[in-house]
């Protein structure tokens, strides 16, 4: 992994951590930050107001840890690669409270059992090629942690595809495993988002030693309501039976500060929902918990019910309704590679992004009046579904404007206008 990151991180560190474009400038490189610090922001709320010292799990050369600098009195990063470290210390140098430092690559060797109110990692885990050495760093990770520390992550959890991986397509850990990992070493298991995809989250809390063990003697809980019950994606009280928006929010009163996703079942019309997500409490004293609706479940008003340690807390009821049809379309044309390139190819590649596509293998283009050649489809999330389609462009396509025509069996899609530029990949 050294050698692999090390080589990386000289030929173009910032591409192939915000991997968008070769030669990004600093602004840019760090303006592709700005999603992934919204979405460790939101998990602050669960620290105590005066948080002291957070740790970045393969910082590289300093992205995220500049952003993190301003909400925590001490950020350490380390990273296998010391290249990558020499970067991220001339970036943040400016920083009196940024300390990046290279590690062994598979521990947290160096740092005090019970020193950090947060751990983070983002696009690490998933460039990673043992499970052995992520779920080592997750251990890891809990020694350095507080009690009630918080650990938020995003780990690969697309299904395997191969017998082995490099450090760059590194290992698939799912949800079930994750749930499992938290369980066994007494993380109270607070979000699972994503699960199926290459950018699954999960935050755990830091519990004591024991603390799965001794829930079993708990007795179950009164004063436990769920004050509404509303779509995930919107306020409306009502959910799909299938598709993108087929996930709720139950907002919840009283619920005892131990429950995590992994003692909780919610069951919809008598079938076990996945919960996905239980947020911390909000000024009002609300807790939100999303779950994904079940397959199979008839429209029609279903019974909720929700369970802590095998025993019955409270029940609601939720509008199911059929879901729209599913309508096939593009969402996004981009180079291949260049991502920021947008529709400016420069690679020789074209990715392109469809949504509601129920047979992607039907889907065909052309580009310049030129048929597509090797197609490569990838399921990106199981949910809208979401498919990225990859094609390099046609032999003999002239330099210049060209229009991309697609189809999906016999639905044509409004053609895109491209430009194909040669000189950048001739170059290189």
């Amino acid at each position: 992994m050294r050698e692999d990151w090390n080589r990386r991180a000289r030929e173009d560190a910032n591409y192939y951590v915000a991997f968008g474009r070769r030669d990004q400038d600093e602004a840019e490189f760090l303006a592709s930050a700005a999603d992934v610090v919204r979405g460790l922001d939101q998990e602050l709320k669960r620290l105590p107001k005066a948080p002291q010292r957070a740790l970045e799990i393969g910082c590289g050369p300093g992205r995220l840890m500049r952003f993190m600098c301003r909400r925590f009195g001490e950020v350490h990063g380390v990273d296998v690669s010391d290249e990558m470290i020499l970067l991220a210390r001339e970036r943040l140098k400016d920083l009196p409270n940024a300390h990046p430092r290279h590690c062994d690559g598979s521990s947290l060797a160096g740092f005090d059992d019970g020193w950090f109110d947060f751990v983070y990692s983002y696009a690490v885990f998933q460039h990673i090629p043992s499970k052995d050495v992520v779920f080592n760093y997750l251990a890891e990770a809990r020694r350095v942690l507080k009690p009630e520390g918080i650990l938020r992550c995003q780990i690969n959890g697309l299904p395997e595809t191969a017998a082995r991986y490099d450090t760059w397509s590194g290992v698939r850990i799912s949800a079930g495993e994750v749930a499992g990992f938290a369980r066994r070493n007494d993380f109270q298991l607070l979000a699972i988002e994503g699960a199926s995809t290459q950018y699954m989250w999960t935050t755990w809390r830091k519990k004591p030693e024991g603390w799965a063990a001794s829930l079993a003697g708990r007795r179950a809980e009164t004063g436990v309501r769920i004050r509404r019950i509303t779509n995930a994606h919107s306020s409306e009280p009502v959910a799909p039976n299938r598709g993108r928006f087929s996930s709720i929010s139950l907002w919840m009163e009283g619920l005892p500060q131990d429950c995590d996703l992994n003692h909780l079942d919610i069951a919809i019309g008598g079938r076990k929902a996945f919960a996905s997500y239980l947020g911390a409490p909000e000024s009002d004293g609300l807790q939100q918990l999303n779950a994904a609706l079940p397959p199979g479940l008839a429209s029609g008003l279903q019974p909720v019910e929700l369970a802590w340690l095998g025993a019955s807390l409270c029940a609601g009821t939720l509008r199911v309704v059929p879901p729209g049809p599913a309508v096939p379309r593009i969402v996004a044309v981009s180079d291949g590679i260049d991502l920021l390139s947008g529709t400016r190819i420069v690679t020789g590649l074209v990715k392109i992004t469809i949504e509601e596509a129920e047979c992607p293998e039907e889907f065909r283009a052309a580009i310049g009046g030129l048929p597509d050649r090797d197609i490569d489809i990838f399921r990106t999330d199981p949910l809208p579904p979401r498919h990225e389609i990859n094609i390099r462009l046609p032999e003999g396509l002239p330099a210049g404007p060209q229009a991309l025509e697609m189809w999906l069996g016999r639905r044509r899609f409004a053609p895109v206008g491209l430009e194909i530029d040669y000189s950048i990949s001739k170059a290189t």
